[in-house]
């Protein structure tokens, strides 16, 4: 991978960090998650050193950053899989200082997710998943989550209520508009209109504005673009790219 052609430039960072609409501190976490699904997480490492080149001098800052992408990406598994997410922290790792890891021999994680597992009634946790996927879908949840359950085995619905319980409504590094923008990131680069379309509205119920969210889906096309993702012609049969335009609002 070391020899692929780079995707991160110092000018394309600059840009990223100063998009006008971008809510702030957002920035790091969209490109990050993006370059995770387009499975170049050999590129992350630029964007976390120049997200911390570019922080308040204060190590407290400096862990914020560093705790907001990786919940980013560990929220990104639930679009785009766990073995990305796997790649893209490790490679996160390698460049983090040891300061600002999070050590479970040592440290409480901030999100809690350990509380979750072992000291949470498993209803409650469930809930507090369907409150979060109520809260994005609005009133369409009830067509979204009943086409999971009849897709052929109710188990497509049970994988996404636990998805939905134990990892994306947990909120406590970031927000709900937050945790939609990851979803967006992770999935423009996977050509999957139908899930984007609702998380972009998602992200609108989460409290976002259709400014931001449309500087969301600017970034992260911007930075597909750059990684060679083009149309597709209807006739190819396979290639690196989008079958039709990525949706909007």
């Amino acid at each position: 991978m070391t020899s692929l052609p780079a995707i991160i430039t110092p000018t394309l960072l600059s840009s990223l960090r100063s998009h006008p609409n971008l809510p702030a501190h957002t920035w790091y976490c969209i490109a990050a998650t993006t370059l995770s699904q387009l499975n170049r997480p050999d590129e992350i490492p630029k964007v976390y050193q120049f997200a911390l080149q570019n922080a308040p001098p204060d190590r407290e800052e400096k862990l914020r950053i560093s705790r907001r992408i990786r919940e980013a990406l560990v929220k990104a598994a639930a679009v785009g899989g766990v073995p990305k997410t796997i790649n893209a922290l490790l490679e996160l790792k390698k460049v983090t200082p040891d300061d600002l890891l999070d050590d479970p021999k040592d440290t409480i994680s901030p999100t809690g997710r350990r509380s979750d597992v072992y000291d949470t009634p498993a209803g409650d946790i469930l809930q507090r998943g369907q409150n979060f996927f109520e809260a994005i879908y609005g009133k369409i949840t009830k067509r979204v989550m009943g086409q999971m359950d009849r897709s052929g085995t109710e188990d497509l619905g049970l994988v996404a209520r636990l998805v939905y319980g134990y990892v994306l409504s947990n909120t406590s590094v970031l927000s709900p508009a937050e945790t939609s923008f990851v979803m967006i990131a992770g999935l423009i680069p996977q050509d999957v209109n139908p899930q984007l379309k609702g998380h972009l509205r998602g992200a609108l119920n989460g409290g976002a504005t259709v400014d931001e969210v449309k500087a969301v889906r600017s970034v992260v096309m911007e930075l597909c673009l750059a990684s060679g993702m083009k149309m597709l012609d209807p006739q190819t049969p396979a290639g690196w790219g989008w079958r039709v335009e990525p949706a909007d609002l």
